[in-house]
């Protein structure tokens, strides 16, 4: 299986949260989400969480890697 991931880097808000709500809403696995600010991780969380999602955030150099499965 081919692992799903979604570029948010560059973005500013909300963009990237109304590309992770759309694949939240139409995908049914586990995906990555490779964002650049802070404020848009926060934002994706919360989101994540309170659809039922878990999501795990690791920082990598400047980028950061959101890990997004079902709850």
């Amino acid at each position: 299986m081919e692992n799903k991931i979604i570029d948010v880097c560059g973005l500013s808000c909300p963009e990237p949260v109304i590309r992770v709500r759309k694949t939240l809403k139409n995908y049914d696995g586990e995906f990555k989400v490779i964002s650049d600010q802070e404020v848009a991780n926060e934002n994706i969380l919360r989101l994540s969480r309170k659809m039922g999602y878990e999501c795990e955030i690791q920082k990598n150099d400047n980028k950061y890697e959101l890990l997004i499965k079902k709850g």
